[in-house]
């Protein structure tokens, strides 16, 4: 049995990485599918109680309103993610998303970065994250990411982990745009 902080310590690292990050190599080769498998069926019961961040649809609206073109990478696997695009309302708005399906290894590993920015056909980007873990996938890609205070990590982790601004909100981020490597 682990311990729940050991298990929240790790949460934003994809499933691919999740097993082995917190249990080991050994767990994960005998049996990370098993686990993964069983997150899938539990989670599936429980979604419906996800909600979106408060201002999470705007702050994508005011993104696009400033030019930016906005790809969504997420660890999710694609049927989760559909349902996140569908309840942040984000299909119209974003440019595109890319998901764990769409490659080899998740966060923190930098595949989804890359393919965000691939989607988005840009020659730099900025991230909006939650977890050192986005930080580090990010910056194996050469992004400077910002962060919000929402994923269960302190200002001064996310700081120390190399984000380049930290946010208690979303609304706090759309009220500072202006000063952001996204202005």
């Amino acid at each position: 049995m682990l311990p729940i902080w050991r298990l929240h310590r790790h949460v934003g690292m994809g499933g691919d990485q999740f097993v082995a990050a917190v249990a080991g190599e050994e767990v994960e080769e005998k049996h990370g599918d098993a686990v993964r498998d069983r997150w899938e069926e539990l989670f599936d019961g429980l979604i419906d109680e996800v909600a979106p961040l408060e201002g999470a649809h705007e702050l994508l609206v005011d993104l696009k309103r400033r030019g930016h073109r906005v790809v969504l990478a997420s660890s999710a696997i694609q049927k989760h993610a559909d349902h996140y695009l569908d309840l942040l309302d984000a299909r119209d708005v974003a440019d595109d998303w890319t998901t764990k399906d769409d490659v080899e290894s998740s966060k923190p590993e930098p595949d989804l970065v890359r393919s965000a920015i691939e989607k988005a056909g840009a020659a730099s980007a900025v991230m909006i994250g939650d977890t050192p873990w986005d930080i580090e996938a990010a910056r194996k890609t050469g992004v400077e990411t910002i962060c919000l205070i929402t994923g269960g990590f302190s200002e001064q982790e996310l700081r120390d982990a190399g984000a380049v601004g930290v946010y208690e909100s979303v609304e706090a981020l759309r009220d500072d745009l202006d000063n952001t490597p996204l202005s």
